[in-house]
């Protein structure tokens, strides 16, 4: 532990898809492995107060915390990689930042001054970065910075750091500046120029890269990497490779092989030990070595963008390396399953998974794949719409209600199965308003997911406006799909079942946030174990 929590900027140069989160989370899971607590936090750049109202092709997955806080993915990252809850702070926008200042200048809090970006707008930064150090958590805090270095809108930001490293002193913070090495296959040669020209950027901002990590698919050669000591002003073994890898699991021990690690606890003045990382590396050993395989569906309408669906892909990984399989994720499209070719599509696979989304588009192709699995007896997940959609099909095909939908999709259904949530009738604003956050749920004796999660209460993530309508849970339970868990607090359906099938659940909440790399989620692991079954059974 330290007496006074230290604190590590990482920064982009070249590009924003470099791995910012990645390296960070390697990092922090390197420190944490030696008995240092740390957490990392994201400052965002763009002027959305969160990612809760963007699109999924524009920002990927919104992943939301504990505390209701709907943040950028990266904070799963982190969440995955060091097993410890995030929350509100952990994620910062510019939006945020400045609806901050402007609601201090209305309360008249700045004395009559004009308000500026310098010091009101940087001083509030500085607060935010603080506020998880301060808590008295955590001994270092690793702070990314998202976007660009040179980018208009990350200079506040930059700024800020530039203030803090002063404020703090020697010893104190440290700036790791993530940048690209190309490799110009004409010429056959790595190139270090864009590198040298971000960090002088960076230099003109008036702060110094302490560390460089370069990324590159090719091994960086001990003079390339005296040419950027030399060019950037850092010491040679501060000039960590970051090369490609098979897997993101794999940068820890490639961070850990390259002295990463070292490199930033020297320069914090902070005691360095071996890391423990001999769970983690079992993790990596059961992943990479699995014993069998199973194909599962992902059916959604963002399936273009691999990072919309995030969580669930690095969950599947997880409950994979927990059961020794490699799990095998074909994702589908639903805007275009219909009932012609959803024998082809889905006719081979071991499970199937309707993801969550919001609107209209692509429901008719999710309802037509619950019914194809219930009736073939196809291990099934739903989740959040995914298990809206499977009462939906239910209600259609089992209790013949004509029409039967939910009332985001068809406000005129004579059976709206699907419900807006009481507490959203009223609300305008889109941001924000949402059912969000951890709520309990207690689980009936002997249900599936009883035995999934070996005890009757729980607690898991929302992100949703529509519900389980009350109304219809009588009809539905008497023809055979049972409301298994409920909230407690509102009486809100938050897990169904088909005890009669195979392996059927939907549920409401999102189990695939609390999925870490320590703690599988059990619903997930349960699903691979059955997908797998089912697939011996074929």
């Amino acid at each position: 532990m330290t007496t006074n929590p230290k604190y590590i900027f990482v920064t982009g140069g070249v590009s924003s898809s470099l791995g910012k989160g990645i390296i960070a989370a390697s990092l922090a899971k390197l420190l944490q492995a030696q008995g240092y607590r740390t957490t990392i936090q994201k400052l965002d750049p763009y002027i959305n107060i969160d990612p809760g109202t963007l699109n999924p092709y524009e920002h990927g997955e919104c992943y939301v915390t504990d505390d209701g806080a709907e943040t950028d993915l990266d904070l799963g990252h982190y969440e995955r990689f060091l097993n410890v809850p995030t929350s509100q702070a952990n994620n910062v926008t510019t939006g945020r930042i400045y609806q901050s200042v402007i609601d201090k200048e209305r309360r008249g809090e700045f004395l009559g001054k004009t308000v500026q970006v310098i010091p009101h707008i940087t001083d509030e930064i500085k607060h935010r970065i603080q506020i998880l150090g301060n808590s008295g958590d955590y001994d270092i805090v690793i702070t990314e910075i998202g976007g660009t270095v040179g980018d208009i809108e990350s200079l506040p930001y930059i700024e800020a750091v530039r203030q803090l490293q002063w404020d703090l002193g020697e010893h104190n913070a440290l700036v790791i500046h993530l940048t690209l090495i190309p490799y110009l296959s004409a010429a056959g040669e790595l190139k270090t120029k864009p590198t040298q020209h971000s960090v002088k950027t960076l230099m003109e901002s008036g702060v110094h890269a302490d560390i460089l990590v370069c990324r590159t698919e090719h091994e960086l050669q001990e003079g390339l990497k005296e040419k950027l000591a030399r060019f950037c002003n850092v010491k040679k073994e501060a000039v960590i490779q970051s090369i490609d890898a098979s897997t993101i699991y794999d940068v820890p021990n490639l961070m850990l092989d390259e002295g990463l690690d070292k490199v930033v606890l020297q320069k914090l003045d902070l005691k360095s030990d071996v890391p423990n990382l001999d769970r983690w590396n079992e993790f990596l050993k059961r992943h990479k070595n699995p014993k069998s395989e199973v194909t599962i569906g992902l059916i959604g309408k963002y399936v273009e963008l691999q990072d919309s669906y995030k969580s669930i892909l690095e969950a599947f990984i997880h409950a994979g390396a927990e059961n020794e399989v490699k799990v095998n994720v074909e994702p589908i499209h639903s805007e275009f399953l219909n009932e012609d070719n959803i024998d082809f599509k889905l006719g081979h696979l071991d499970g199937v998974l309707v993801a969550p989304g919001f609107g209209e588009r692509g429901i008719e192709g999710k309802i037509d794949a619950v019914r194809f699995v219930r009736e073939n007896n196809i291990p099934f997940l739903g989740i959040c719409l995914g298990m809206q959609m499977a009462v939906i099909e239910y209600a259609r095909n089992v209790l013949n209600l004509n029409n039967a939908n939910s009332l985001e999709m068809d406000e005129h259904t004579p059976h709206p199965v699907i419900n807006l949530m009481e507490s959203q009738k009223d609300v305008v604003n889109k941001g924000g308003t949402m059912r969000l956050g951890a709520w309990d749920c207690d689980i009936a004796e002997g249900s599936i997911a009883h035995k999934v999660y070996g005890t009757t209460n729980i607690k898991e993530r929302h992100r949703h406006r529509f519900e389980f309508n009350d109304n219809y849970k009588e009809q539905i339970e008497a023809a055979g799909m049972k409301a298994t868990g409920l909230n407690p607090e509102t009486g809100l359906v938050e897990i169904v079942e088909i005890p009669e099938h195979n392996w059927f659940v939907g549920v409401q909440y999102h189990p695939e946030y609390k999925s870490t790399v320590a703690n599988p989620h059990p619903l997930f692991v349960a699903f691979v174990k059955a997908a797998l079954k089912y697939k011996k059974k074929k």
